[in-house]
This record gives C-alpha cells, sequence and structure tokens, in this order.
C-alpha cells in the first residue's frame, strides 16, 4: 500500500520542531542588521535626555505671545545656551538644540522677522510649541525591543537610541549546500552535449543568506555514491544546515538518501503532497538539519522557501512561519492531484488583494518564479479554482 502523502503544514512542523535554538553571541550594533535578536534591550536612559527644539527658530517665553524680542544668544546641537531666558528675551535655537532654562516654546525662524539683535514674531506662541520633552520617545528601563525580532535599519536607530553599543544576537546558522548532477556546470561557462549551467547554487545560497544564514559553501557533486557520501561529510562536518539539491529520488543515480544513512541521518518525512516538491526530503543527525530538495529550480526553490526558510529562522529564535494572507485569484487555476503552491504576483486595489499567476507553472519554468512577489496554496481537485475565488498567499 502507498505511503499517504505529508500535509505542508505537518511537514513544517516536524522541521520547526527539530530546531534546537543556537548559542547567543555578543555583536556589535553597527553589524547587527538582518541578525536576530537574543535578548530584550531597554532602554539605559530617557530618550530625548533633554527638552529640545522640533524647529530652527528661536526659543521664547508663551507669554511673550507677540512683539519684538533682544536675542541673547544660541542653543545649537552640542552647544546649549550658556545662560537662561528672560522676560522680553528670545535665544536662537537649531533643531535638537537644548531647550534653554526659562523657555517653554520654539517659534519657527519663517514665522519671525529679525533685525539689529531682535526678533519680531509674527504669530501668537502655544507653550510646549515645537519642543520636543524628556522621555518622549523612549522610557528609561522600558522594553524597546523584543528577543526574536529581526533587526532592520529601524531597530538599529532605536537600539542605539537606547544606549546599546552592542546586541546580544543568535548564532548566525552555517549552511551547507550541495546540488547533484553529472550535468551540471559553473554559471557562464560552455556547455557540452546535454549539460546545464548549475543555476541552484546561486539561487539556494542567496535564499539562505537573506534568512541570516552563513553559507559555508555551494557546489556541484558527482551522480556518483561515493562522491555523494564524501561531499556530504564533508558538509556535515561544517554545518548546521546541509541542503542537497536532486539525487532523492529512487533512480538508479539518486544516491543521497543511502549515503545520508550510512553517515547516522535519520529520514522524519520524505514525499509530500505538494506540486512542485513531491519528493522532498528531511532528516536529522543530533541538532544538525538536512533537506533534500528536488532538482528542477523551480521545485528547490518552493520547497526551501517552505521547509528550509522556517528552519532557519527557527533556529535563530524568530517567528519561523510567515504569516499567510487572503488573495482574490485573478484568473482560473486548474486543480491537480496535489496541493500546487502556486507563483503569483500581488496586487492591493479597492481593499482586495488579488493574485495573479505569473505566469507558466512547470517546475522548470524559472520565468515565472522571477516575477512572482508571493505562493498561492491551491487544494487537490479535478476541477480548477474559479478566478474571483479567495485563495490563501504567503509572501515571498
Amino acid at each position: 500500500m502507498a505511503t499517504a502523502l505529508l500535509s505542508i503544514e505537518s511537514a513544517r512542523a516536524q522541521v520547526v520542531s527539530s530546531c534546537a535554538p543556537l548559542p547567543a553571541e555578543p555583536v556589535p550594533v553597527e553589524d547587527t542588521a538582518g541578525r536576530v535578536l537574543a535578548a530584550d534591550v531597554t532602554a539605559a536612559a530617557d530618550v530625548p535626555r533633554f527638552d529640545n527644539s522640533a524647529m530652527d527658530g528661536f526659543a521664547v517665553r508663551s507669554d511673550a505671545s507677540s512683539g519684538t524680542l533682544r536675542i541673547v544668544g544660541e542653543s545649537r546641537a552640542g552647544a546649549p545656551a550658556a545662560m537662561p531666558l528672560g522676560a522680553g528675551e528670545a535665544i536662537r535655537i537649531s533643531t535638537g538644540a537644548p531647550l534653554p532654562a526659562g523657555a517653554d516654546a520654539v517659534v519657527p525662524v519663517e514665522r519671525t522677522d529679525e533685525t539689529n539683535g531682535h526678533v519680531t514674531l509674527t504669530a501668537a506662541v502655544a507653550s510646549g510649541q515645537h519642543v520636543r520633552r524628556v522621555g518622549e520617545d523612549l522610557r528609561a528601563g522600558a522594553v524597546v525591543l523584543r528577543s526574536g525580532s529581526v533587526l532592520g535599519a529601524g531597530a538599529l536607530s532605536v537600539a542605539v537610541g537606547a544606549g546599546a553599543g552592542s546586541l546580544r544576537c543568535a548564532r548566525r546558522p552555517r549552511v551547507a549546500i550541495l546540488c547533484t548532477g553529472d550535468e551540471l556546470r559553473p554559471p557562464g561557462s560552455a556547455l557540452g552535449p546535454g549539460e546545464i549551467h548549475n543555476s541552484n547554487a546561486p539561487m539556494l545560497a542567496a535564499l539562505a543568506a537573506q534568512q541570516g544564514a552563513e553559507v559555508a559553501g555551494a557546489q556541484a557533486v558527482r551522480d556518483a555514491r561515493d562522491a555523494t557520501e564524501a561531499a556530504l561529510a564533508a558538509a556535515l562536518d561544517q554545518a548546521d544546515v546541509v541542503v542537497v539539491s536532486g539525487g532523492v529520488s529512487v533512480g538508479p543515480h539518486d544516491h543521497v538518501k543511502p549515503a545520508l544513512a550510512a553517515l547516522g541521518v535519520a529520514e522524519r518525512f520524505w514525499r509530500l503532497d505538494l506540486q512542485p516538491g513531491k519528493p522532498t526530503w528531511f532528516g536529522t543527525r543530533g541538532p544538525q538539519l538536512v533537506f533534500g530538495l528536488p532538482g528542477n529550480p523551480v521545485s528547490s526553490f518552493v520547497t526551501f522557501v517552505l521547509f528550509a526558510q522556517p528552519a532557519l529562522r527557527a533556529l535563530q529564535g524568530a517567528q519561523p512561519l510567515p504569516p499567510r494572507e487572503q488573495a482574490v485569484l485573478s484568473e482560473d487555476v486548474p486543480r491537480r492531484g496535489r496541493v500546487q503552491a502556486v507563483r503569483v504576483r500581488l496586487a492591493a486595489g479597492d481593499g482586495t488583494l488579488r493574485a495573479t499567476p505569473s505566469g507558466a507553472q512547470g517546475s522548470h519554468a524559472t520565468a515565472a518564479l522571477a516575477t512572482a512577489d508571493a505562493l498561492a496554496f491551491v487544494s487537490a481537485g479535478d476541477d480548477r479554482m474559479r478566478a474571483g475565488e479567495h485563495v490563501a498567499v504567503e509572501r515571498l
């Protein structure tokens, strides 16, 4: 009796449950872009630390209302005014500069007229106008970034403002990539009869790097048992995650599964209810993870995104699975015997997210892959999913 195909959801659950979080390490904040935070960040002090100006102009007392004031000094960023502000006085001030003692408002320069050391206010003044207050952004002791956050440019700005010089981040997972096939040749090289360029190696390396991984190598491997086992042994010696494209089916030149078994890698699943990607394989050796992906480039891309990508995120303590959204199909899509991960383009309009297949859906059709920005999941069947129906999508 044929073994039932494993669902995408069950396979993902097995992958994520097999991921032991990697240890944390301190990283200089300027080197943390794209890393995953392993500990909460709290503000060391109030931000701003002092009342300051939101505009270039003049610091005044709001009871001045309007009229002509004597300019008695200047407050610049990094160089506060040396004197307090008295009645009938104004102090020139730059954006970000400390508010002088005695002032409670800032008048923008464009609402003033300046002549002979005096400034005339051309608009009424309200207390607190154009003033940034102490702690308005962050309060001392408040958690400003949560563990598990992927650090982008905005998060780095917050961390530095909160007083951090380094951040505890999960160690980047080391990934080794092997592409099996006697027909594979390096990108750009001359091709002989039956040969193809190895597009999977740079593609999978890029996908791994996008998830914060350190790619230990991406190489082609001959379709021979000894070469396959040697390459896998070397990869397992240096990587947390090994990704293999091709060689995981049951043909006479598919050597990956027996080689992995000989190296002590235990099979967790093989064969999924998924098109493209049915022959996807997953196994473990202790904390190490091994993914056997189909060799066709689109199948390899889709299965990496669905299974290896969540693993890399889970290893670093990030939320492993992306959110699913609901979109409306813009055209009919034929159903197949398995769940399809259809490559689609998304467009929003009139409050509706629409999904349009990005081109031919064959497992070799990389042109449609290049223009896709999401996967749409079409359930199995012998009919078609109609335009206007809702479909679950995950953004790429």
